[in-house]
């Protein structure tokens, strides 16, 4: 049966954004990481003033806005950015629209939360298990090879025969000058500094929920894979912190 469209445009809804959010910070209030009190390492620049401009073919359609209280104070930051972005280049509808969504923790007490737990908590049925994903971001002299985590979501009332209403999800960490693929990843990599002044962790996730079809795998990947060219230079140069600066080494 297909699916109405009421039932695709549940995901474009902002409560499916703060549900989704709600149910990440339940999980991490759950999950102390650790008892060795580390000062607040912060961002060079706030992710707010992420520039918007020089985005190349991309094109900023909203930038939703946690405005409950309540749900901001559960995330345990306010350091984060919800992007919703059109690639005018992209002529294949399921990846012409992607929300962007980045978070910052400069004083990680917490093992970091998700999509796994976070979109199942928030009434979406995982399809697949999650398997690595690696993106090869080239910009100009900037590369690197990130390996980072994809799955594939849907409404509870699908069945894995039905396409309409799956999206799938690409996401990693960003830890102590380093990547992560995955929460265990960023775990082992947050131990590594335990003893450390300093530790922090930040989440790079994109979702492909902004159309009525979902894209395949390896379209997904190559669309992240872009957008990340544009997105990650900057993170690296003005937002997120120098870690051998912060650490004391040359």
């Amino acid at each position: 049966m297909r699916k109405s469209g009421s039932d695709k445009r549940a995901f474009f809804e902002p409560a499916f954004i703060v549900s989704v959010v709600i149910m990440c910070a339940a999980v991490v209030a759950t999950n102390k990481f650790g008892v060795i009190e580390k000062d607040f390492l912060p961002l060079q620049v706030s992710l707010d003033k992420l520039d918007e401009g020089g985005l190349g073919s991309y094109k900023i359609l909203a930038k939703p806005i946690i405005e409950n209280e309540e749900v901001l104070e559960s995330l345990d930051t306010k350091d984060y950015i919800q992007w919703v972005l059109e690639d005018t280049e992209a002529s294949d509808e399921s990846v012409r629209k992607m929300l962007l969504f980045i978070t910052y923790y400069g004083k990680p007490d917490r093992v970091p939360h998700v999509p796994e737990e976070c979109y199942t908590g928030g009434g979406f049925q995982q399809l697949a298990a999650p398997h690595p994903a690696i993106f090869k971001v080239k910009a100009g002299d900037f590369e690197r090879t990130v390996e980072g985590t994809y799955l594939v979501f849907g409404s509870t009332r699908a069945t894995l025969m039905q396409i309409e209403g799956k999206f799938p999800v690409l996401y990693f960490f960003s830890v102590n000058g380093a990547y992560a693929g995955s929460r265990e990843e960023a775990r082992m990599a947050l131990n590594k500094s335990l003893f450390k002044k300093y530790a922090y962790f930040s989440k790079v996730e994109i979702v492909f929920n902004q159309g009525p079809v979902g894209p395949a795998e390896d379209e997904a990947v190559e669309a992240t894979t872009k957008l990340l060219s544009v997105i990650l230079p900057r993170l690296e140069k003005r937002h997120w912190p120098d870690w051998q600066k912060a650490v004391g080494k040359k």
